[in-house]
């Protein structure tokens, strides 16, 4: 095989631009962070005390995953009030006082935004149900009669993304069956019409609510979901596309519609109203890049997820290709690429990258009857990975623990899972619970090494993270925690999240994949034998103990010129 860098992208440098171009943001899982009151669930005290640990790693700025208030039937992405922290985090003093901290710290602190959905708790969904059909309160959510000789079917052929139909009929007070609502996720999550002024005005005030409290910006879930075609047709291909889309052809009738930009429009207007660089990523998953680059035109969304690039298998030609269409989409409305290797939804990619290649789908999850991937390999192939992303220009992402190198906890027991995926699908998909363990931060500190001071975890910890502890890491040579703090330290004092981007066509081919950011040379060896070491200094590699005159198999170097 042979990649033809003539056809590759080049990237020029956007040196002195807003923070969100360049940075690197850390994602923060609450519930697995740490704990403070000892009850087995992460918490906002919790994280402010571990806030210094992050500045000391080295990133630019946090993001919360949800910590309003929930009945947690998808750990808080279903939302019942968003402008309250739930109890089971602390209080919205709580908030302040760990935003003061991470501000003091020099941290910039991002929050997620579920606009998609609300929890079936939320006082507004409680209003839809309490009233009649075709009331205002109901025109807050997709409300219609079934199909059917007795409206005994649902509306339409939509599937939820989570198993089973994505629809639910309501019982009435008096116990006949009544009107289906539209959840294209979990039951307890029904979609909020956007269609609605009502509903947009809503979200105005809540993102002002947050703003005023003095957050740096906004993760949107799912923001390509929020409209719908009118009418909500049957999707015409759900045979093969499921719940999903299938990329280049038409958008099915939930994804994509080109009613929800002027709703992001509006948001930016309200978010650079206020002062700091204000930012919105959103978690649009659009593909091709380029229809996704639609989504931060100049006066839309700053950034979103690549998930081109996070969902690219760990080879040379997958990751050539996806590298091209990210500069060439992101450019080309002058935005940034945005870079990341494992999230909340994700198999963490320690262990996606020990053999775990050929799963149909990365957010399934691996259980104790599946293959196990090899931890060594997974742990080699994803600091060189690691290395070869924070080398890009753009923004990067990083997700809790990655930098512990914490591998997927791969052989959770059933009875532990909480992930609505395994209860929707009796336990054929088994979700996404194993990547979202609570951290260990001292190994042998009760049962959760440091998690909490009780032992108590809402998840159990497998006996292995004991080993990946921070106190094990922190400051020694070779450790993961240590690459990441120089990588990231090397990457902010060279700026080469603002650099430019060019491949090497000496080093991009079937064993290795290398490319130029200003001085720095990015260097990675896909092979299975050492390669030779190019001329320049090392300052940085992913590997330990070899000698200086090779690159080993796996590994990724930073070369200075």
């Amino acid at each position: 095989m042979s990649l033809d860098v003539a056809k590759g992208v080049s990237h020029h440098p956007r040196e002195g631009g807003e923070w969100w171009r360049s940075g690197t943001i850390y994602q923060i899982y609450p519930r697995s962070f740490a704990d403070a009151n000892g009850d087995g669930m992460g918490d906002l005290a919790g994280i402010t005390s571990r806030l210094e640990s992050l500045a000391t790693l080295g990133i630019d700025a946090i993001w919360l995953s949800p910590f309003y208030t929930s009945p947690q039937k998808d750990a808080g992405y279903d939302v019942a009030d968003y402008c309250d922290v739930d109890e089971l985090f602390g209080t919205l003093q709580d908030f302040d006082r760990m935003l003061e901290r991470a501000h003091e710290l020099g941290l910039k602190v991002l929050i997620d935004l579920v606009p998609n959905h609300t929890s079936d708790k939320h006082k507004w969904f409680q209003a839809a149900i309490n009233s009649a059909p075709n009331s205002r309160e109901r025109e807050f959510y997709h409300f219609k009669e079934g199909r059917g000789e007795n409206g005994e079917l649902p509306p339409n052929n939509w599937v939820s993304m989570f198993g089973g139909p994505a629809w639910t009929r309501l019982t009435e007070k008096d116990g006949t069956p009544g009107q289906w609502y539209l959840h294209l996720f979990d039951s307890s999550q029904p979609d909020l019409n956007w269609a609605n002024p009502e509903v947009q005005s809503a979200f105005e005030d809540i993102l002002r609510f947050w703003l005023d409290r003095g957050v740096d910006g906004f993760r949107v879930d799912q923001p390509h979901a929020m409209a719908k075609a009118a009418g909500l047709p049957d999707h015409p291909d759900v045979e093969r596309a499921g719940a999903g889309f299938i990329e280049g052809e038409p958008s099915p009738p939930m994804w994509f519609q080109e009613e929800v930009h002027p709703i992001f429009r509006r948001w930016r207007e309200i978010l650079n109203s206020y002062d700091g660089d204000r930012a919105m990523c959103g978690e649009a998953y659009v593909l091709p890049l380029s229809f996704m680059a639609l989504w931060v035109r100049p006066d839309e969304f700053n950034q979103t997820f690549n998930f081109r690039f996070l969902d690219s298998e760990w080879k040379p030609e997958t990751l050539f290709a996806s590298i091209n269409e990210s500069f060439e989409a992101f450019d080309s409305v002058g935005a940034p690429s945005t870079w990341v290797l494992s999230n909340h939804d994700i198999i963490r990619h320690a262990s996606r990258m020990g053999g775990l290649a050929g799963r149909p789908t990365a957010s399934d999850g691996v259980g104790p009857g599946d293959p196990q991937p090899d931890r060594e390999l997974g742990l080699r192939r994803a600091r060189g990975a690691t290395m070869f992303m924070l080398g890009l220009a753009g923004a990067s992402y990083l997700y809790q623990g990655e930098e512990l190198g914490l591998p997927e906890h791969t052989t959770l027991e059933p009875e532990f899972r909480q992930d609505p995926t395994f209860a929707r699908t009796g336990g054929k998909r088994v979700g996404r619970d194993g990547c979202r363990v609570p951290l260990p931060w001292q190994a042998g500190l009760g049962a959760a090494n440091g998690f909490n001071t009780t032992g108590k975890s809402w998840l159990p910890q497998p006996e292995i993270y004991r080993e990946y502890a921070r106190d094990q890491q922190d400051g020694i040579a070779g450790s993961t925690l240590e690459l990441y703090k120089s990588a990231l330290r090397i990457r902010r004092q060279l700026k080469l999240g603002e650099g430019s981007f060019a491949w090497l066509p000496q080093f991009t081919n079937e064993r290795a994949l290398g490319y130029r950011n200003g001085q720095i040379l990015v260097i990675h060896n896909f092979g299975r034998d050492a390669m030779a070491m190019p001329a320049g200094e090392v300052i940085l590699r992913s590997a330990n103990g070899l000698d200086q005159q090779h690159i080993a198999a796996d590994e990724t170097v930073w070369i200075k010129l």
